[in-house]
Order: structure tokens, then sequence, then C-alpha cells
């Protein structure tokens, strides 16, 4: 019997702390998401999901997704150094407006992530704005003053959230992850027109960079409903649109710049680069 015991106690000896380094290393990797089942889910290549517009871009009729548009997650995502890296895009942009991007931010003091050459700004933690990890929305009426308005809710960091801001003529309004977290009377005509928009810079003069991760970037030429919103948010990172005769542009940024509304609002680069190793820190609603 002792001699049982001995040999038991030697074999834990010898292979306890094998067993144990093996559980810590585990546990870290279970931390850092490693087993989380987005991991394993599959991925979306860039393109394969696509607004069809029969008859040409700038028109809303006949319109509806093509490709797989499931809701699979990215292959890729941009990322944003917080020094120089932005996507230009021109194009026309629209007077009342909903505008949804998911982002993962990784420093609060730097962080425009989305900026109109003129009309509006959705800003993360902008020095312009009241608090300084929020989501702000900028709007700029015409021939008056900006109005900012900031969502109540703090952005986790090193996390994927979903943000959104809308403007419909009279109220301008900021969602986090699919609920309203703040508003503002705005009640003067927005600029609209032809312009620049950047995504990881607030444009010239302000020279702010976002420094994080951005994926799928949706522009309306309407204010969405609080449900419409909701429902975006419900399709996760890799969710097409919805109102289609009311898209602007899509950018997926699933590893490129492409506009796939259909209205041909592609975008440049620099010093983007577009990641696959982006899982952590998501979680599918």
């Amino acid at each position: 019997m002792r001699s049982r015991l001995q040999s038991a106690m030697e074999y834990l000896m010898t292979y306890g702390w094998a067993i144990l380094v093996i559980a810590v290393v585990l546990g870290v990797l279970y931390s850092l998401g490693i087993f989380s089942p987005s991991n394993f889910a599959p991925k979306a290549s860039p393109g394969s999901c696509q607004v069809f517009r029969p008859n040409g871009p700038g028109t809303g009729y006949d319109l509806n997704l093509e490709g797989t548009c499931s809701g699979e997650l990215p292959q890729y995502v941009a990322e944003f150094d917080g020094k120089s890296s932005l996507i230009r895009f021109q194009g026309s942009f629209p007077a009342h407006i909903t505008l949804v991007a998911w982002i993962y931010p990784i420093n609060t003091s730097i962080g425009t992530v989305i900026a109109a050459n003129g009309p509006y700004y959705l800003a993360f933690g902008n020095s312009q704005i009241s608090k300084s990890d929020c989501v702000g929305g900028g709007v700029l009426p015409s021939g008056g003053a900006w109005t900012w308005v900031c969502g109540n809710s703090d952005i986790p960091l090193s996390r994927w959230s979903q943000i959104a801001m809308t403007y419909n003529g009279s109220e301008e309004t900021v969602y986090l992850n699919g609920k309203k977290d703040g508003s503002i009377g705005a009640s003067n005509a927005l600029n609209s027109g032809g312009g620049t928009l950047y995504i990881g810079w607030a444009a010239p003069g302000i020279n702010q960079y976002f420094y994080g991760s951005v994926s799928n970037v949706q522009l309306y030429n309407e204010s969405l409903s609080a449900n419409g919103l909701y429902t975006l948010y419900l399709e996760g990172i890799g969710g097409a649109p919805i109102e289609l005769p009311t898209l602007t542009a899509w950018w997926p940024l699933n590893g490129n710049e492409n506009d796939y509304s259909g209205n041909n609002n592609n975008g440049v680069s620099t010093n983007v680069l577009f990641t696959g190793s982006w899982q952590s820190g998501y979680t599918a609603p």
C-alpha cells in the first residue's frame, strides 16, 4: 500500500507541474478568444455580397442583394495606426443621413472614425466633444455652427462595438450597439453635395487620426428608425445593408476600399492594413 502511495506521489510530482502549465496556457488562450466560435465560423471573401442596381448608380428601384449575404463574418477588417492611415472617398453626400460602423478602438486620445469634409462627423474620443470616450456625431447646418451630440455610454477599448449616427433635419441621434445613446435638436438644414469623406481621419485642418480597426461602414440618405438600427446591429459585423433604395454607400472594408452599394463610391487608402487577425474582442449579438 505504501509503495503504491509513493508511486502516486512521484507521478504527481513528475507530471503535476506540466499539467499545471498546460492548464494555465489553455486559460490564457481562452481569455484571448482563441477558442471563440467566431474563429471557426465561415468567413466571407471580399465582395462576396453586394447590391445589384440593374438601372445604374444612383437609381433606387429594382434593387437586390447578390452573393453570400447571410451575415458571415468578414475575412478582413481595416486597421488604422492613429498616425497617418486613412481612406478617402469622393462622392455626393446626403442632407439627411444614417452613418453606421463597427469599430475596435485602442486609444481614446485620438479618434475621428468618419468625417465628411464639411457636413458631418462620426467621432470617437474626439477632443471637440465633452467626453473623452463616447460616440459623437457632429452636424454642420447650412450657415450655422457645429452641433455636437455625445452618447451617454463609454465605448470599451479593445472590443468591437457598433456605433451609428442619424440626422433627420430636426434631431441628431447617436446609437451604441443598436440602442439610442443620446440626441440633440439640430433643426437647420445640413450641408450636402459633392465632397470628400474620410475614414480614419478628421479632414484637413483638424488632423485627428483613429487608432484601431473599422469594419462594415454604411451610409444612407435617410434617418433610419431605431428598429432599423437595432436590426443592423443584430446582423453582426458582417451584416448586409437594409433599406437598399436609400443606401448611398457600403464599405465593408473586407480586404479593400470598394463600395459595394452599386453607386461606385470606391475609395483610396493610405497606410491602411487589411488584417485577418481581428476576431479577438468580438462577440456576436
